[in-house]
């Protein structure tokens, strides 16, 4: 954390942002910079492909916010967690509070934000956090990209709608996300993506899918 912007000679979000002596525009300031940076990890969530992510030592404040927002999270045996912004007087706020209660039980978060404490990787895994701890840094590398590769190689319209179905089940009914995944899939479902996975079964080989063509900008 740079303490620096949150003190006098703070140019974006401190006293003597834009604004001046007017808390209103200074609250104005402070809220817009917030929201850029919860942007920047909610483009985790937009993303079509899955985003997983390796941890090794520390993974505190900013970390934690970007690992919580990824579809998949691994680590070292070296890894620890930590929201730290309540050891310096603040509340977490672009991310963390908002979704780690989601993952891991509420419970648990609480006294993690509460306290600030180091949670180490073996805890995370315990509670559900991450999907893997690894031994070192070695295995770590080579055992995610494997894992990554694994999902590379499945079609991509498929893992596009397995995560967007996963994402809005999470905030809908059970009766919502069947009514949304039975929509997407009557206009997603690609036939020819599923024959090609048969024929590669069949053939005893890796299947060959188009890839996702590029998203229009801002979208």
């Amino acid at each position: 954390m740079d303490l620096s912007v949150f003190s006098a000679s703070g140019s974006d979000v401190g006293p003597a942002a834009s604004g001046g002596k007017h808390t209103s525009r200074r609250g104005e300031r402070f809220r817009s910079t917030a929201m850029k940076l919860q942007d920047s990890f909610t483009a985790l969530e937009r993303a079509r492909n899955p985003r997983g992510l390796r941890s090794q030592g520390a993974c505190v404040g900013g970390g934690i916010d970007m690992v919580s927002a990824a579809d998949l999270r691994y680590a070292s045996e070296s890894a620890y967690f930590c929201i730290a912004e309540i050891n310096i007087g603040m509340t977490a706020d672009v991310g963390t509070l908002q979704r780690m209660p989601r993952l891991v039980p509420e419970g648990i978060v609480r006294e993690l934000a509460y306290t600030g404490r180091k949670w180490s990787a073996a805890e995370a895994l315990a509670a559900g956090f991450v999907n893997k701890v690894y031994a070192d840094h070695e295995q770590l590398i080579s055992g995610v990209h494997e894992i990554a590769a694994e999902i590379a190689s499945k079609s991509p319209m498929a893992v596009w709608g397995t995560k967007k179905s996963m994402q809005y089940s999470q905030e809908h009914s059970i009766a919502d996300g069947l009514d949304h995944i039975a929509t997407w899939n009557a206009s997603m479902f690609d036939t020819d993506d599923m024959a090609e996975a048969f024929a590669a079964q069949t053939e005893k080989r890796d299947a060959d899918f188009p890839d996702l063509w590029a998203q229009s900008r801002g979208l």
